[in-house]
């Protein structure tokens, strides 16, 4: 069923997962070759109702359900969930994210699915994982607040500050689901033991913070809001220009500072040469003074200058600007596919990074509700045109 050669061709995932987080880790290892079915509840999954719409139909969705085959199937329904046991015995992978409690009462566990598929590989994320939490809802904001990101946003002396993209913890969760389950996949091969991956949403977010935690052991600090200052370099930070608009500026080496110091050409600043820790105590005198500097330039003057210097230094983009950069244009960072259903072509984030030897690929966008229903019964689980039809008319599978 599965015609994509990449360097996973030949997996197999079944994804019954909803939102975000868990579904993203399908569609990291889709582009690489990785054949996904959707399972969705026969009225569609919950995305395919936000926006942005084209008419009633979700160009979001069509961007995260991309590289997949929609087999709309009722997991309330006891049919239902023996058609589900079939279709994991035929996949290598199958993702889930719903409560304990409801899988314990569906009889989705690991332990049951296992006896279908004996080297399933079974990843299930939850807002905390197992543990004394874990019936408790939970999405991104509630993951970032919970590993500490969101007491850490924000200028001092005011309120915690959310993260600019609501879904930033379903994303890093995303990508360290891939990762986990490539972990997996490796293990699988070496025993042929399957593998169980329980993962809480906040996990992969508190263990990017590799700083917080050992900064309190020893210190006893709490590592609260800077605004965009940054708790370890000076200058290091957003800084406005001529024109009203803001570079990021970030010297994290001594040879970085040498050079935007050499830059400025100011005598007074080679006190801070060799001493980060005077750079870091007198942040507000001294970027201060880098901010009286890049005022004196505009955006462009200031890009252009600080770049030949050889310092990193970037413009504050939104979608706009993104769409229409040179660098990302030259990349291929941003591809587009035309839609059949909405008769418009969708652009999206290509597959990040580029291989020697294969390359990332997104080859269809998000299905109609139960576009491969029938397909998938009769070519992967050998069901009857008669069968097919007496689960449509239960109302079984859409």
């Amino acid at each position: 069923m599965n015609a994509n050669k990449g360097p996973l061709s030949g997996i197999r995932i079944l994804d019954a997962a909803t939102f975000l987080a868990a579904p993203y880790a399908a569609s990291q290892l889709s582009e690489y070759g990785a054949e996904v079915i959707k399972v969705e509840q026969p009225a569609g999954d919950s995305m395919r109702r936000i926006a942005p719409l084209r008419g009633d139909v979700s160009v979001w969705w069509k961007v995260i359900a991309r590289n997949r085959k929609s087999v709309a199937l009722d997991l309330n329904s006891d049919e239902g969930r023996d058609v589900f046991r079939q279709l994991v015995a035929q996949c290598d992978i199958v993702i889930l994210n719903f409560r304990p409690s409801a899988l314990k009462k569906w009889g989705l566990e690991f332990e049951d699915l296992v006896k279908v598929r004996k080297d399933l590989i079974f990843y299930h994320l939850t807002a905390y994982g197992e543990g004394p939490y874990q019936q408790r809802p939970g999405f991104a904001r509630v993951a970032e607040a919970f590993a500490g990101l969101t007491n850490r946003t924000g200028f001092k002396d005011g309120p915690p500050v959310q993260s600019g993209y609501a879904m930033l913890g379903d994303g890093i969760a995303g990508i360290y689901g891939a990762f986990a389950l490539m972990l997996a996949l490796r293990q699988r091969d070496l025993t042929g033991e399957p593998q169980k991956i329980d993962l809480g949403l906040y996990e992969p977010i508190l263990s990017m913070m590799e700083d917080m935690i050992v900064t309190y052991d020893e210190t006893g600090s709490r590592m609260e809001r800077m605004g965009n200052s940054s708790p370890r370099w000076s200058p290091h930070g957003l800084f406005q220009t001529r024109d009203g608009l803001y570079a990021v500026i970030a010297c994290s080496t001594e040879k970085l500072w040498r050079q935007l110091r050499a830059l400025i050409d100011d005598e007074e600043l080679k006190r801070y040469d060799d001493n980060s820790n005077l750079r870091v105590s007198e942040r507000p005198q001294l970027e201060g003074r880098i901010g009286e500097w890049t005022k004196g330039y505009t955006l462009s003057e200031l890009l252009d200058l600080c770049a030949n210097a050889g310092l990193a230094i970037g413009a504050i983009y939104s979608a706009e600007e993104i769409v229409k950069d040179p660098h990302i244009i030259a990349r291929g960072s941003i591809i587009s596919l035309d839609d059949d259903e909405t008769g418009k072509p969708i652009r999206m984030a290509s597959p990040a990074g580029r291989f020697s030897g294969f390359k990332g690929d997104v080859r269809t966008l998000g299905p109609r509700v139960g576009e491969h229903t029938d397909e998938i019964l009769q070519d992967l689980l050998g069901y009857s045109e008669g069968d097919i039809k007496a689960l449509h008319e239960k109302q079984v599978v859409r």
